[in-house]
């Protein structure tokens, strides 16, 4: 049997999401370690990106940690 994943078109692979921002997908991988990219879900080994933040990234404001304040 096929598994299959149900994840919506808004979700990006790490490939994908390298593609979409044009770098390396170890910067993607690095930016998910750090915390520096938003809109990331983990589940186990699994990592998919939000497309939306995605657009905005890497901006200043992208790049804060969640629950850190300027």
């Amino acid at each position: 049997r096929r598994r299959v994943e149900r994840w919506d078109g808004d979700f990006l692979t790490v490939d994908e999401a390298a593609a979409f921002l044009r770098c390396n997908r170890k910067t993607v991988y690095e930016a998910v370690a750090r915390n520096a990219l938003r809109g990331v879900v983990r589940l186990g080994r699994v990592i998919r990106i939000h497309r939306t933040a995605l657009l905005g990234w890497p901006s200043e404001e992208a790049a804060v940690p969640r629950g850190v304040d300027r």
